[in-house]
């Protein structure tokens, strides 16, 4: 038996094989949660400091979502970013993130070079599931990231 043709009306069959074919592109085009941390060894140099962190698209150098915060002074973790459904499978992605330590100088709310405000870029790999990364302060792996945030 087939099924009448109605105009204006798409025949249960066809609406079956599309929605069968559209499930695997709709869920390949949800990401996967991000919750980037920095645990307690921030708090004693930069606690009561704000910090600021961006998603980036590693391969286009696309900002993707930026957020702030204050690290807490006791907290662990001492700060914590979540940037839900931004990672895709495959995709390369790092987060740049800076406090604004004002080291000898420099200006409040403004990211200044890294020996003023400390600053960093940690790659990422998305892998189809959630992430969370917690990073440890590390003064001596520093990297420029104050144009990402411009």
């Amino acid at each position: 038996m087939t099924t009448p043709i109605i105009p204006g009306r798409i025949r249960p069959r066809r609406l079956l094989l599309s929605l069968l074919f559209l499930a695997p592109v709709a869920l390949a085009m949800e990401g996967q949660d991000l919750t980037f941390q920095g645990d307690a060894s921030f708090n004693g140099p930069h606690g009561g400091q704000a910090v600021q962190a961006a998603l980036v698209d590693a391969s286009s150098g696309e900002v993707l979502e930026t957020m702030s915060d204050t690290v807490s002074a006791d907290a662990d973790p001492a700060f914590s970013f979540d940037f839900p459904g931004a990672l895709h499978e495959g995709g390369s992605y790092e987060v740049h993130y800076w406090i604004d330590s004002n080291f000898g100088g420099g200006s409040e709310g403004s990211c200044d070079p890294k020996g003023t405000d400390h600053q960093w870029s940690v790659a990422l790999e998305a892998s189809g599931e959630a992430v969370t990364h917690v990073e440890s302060h590390n003064p001596g792996a520093q990297s420029d990231v104050c144009a990402t945030f411009e």
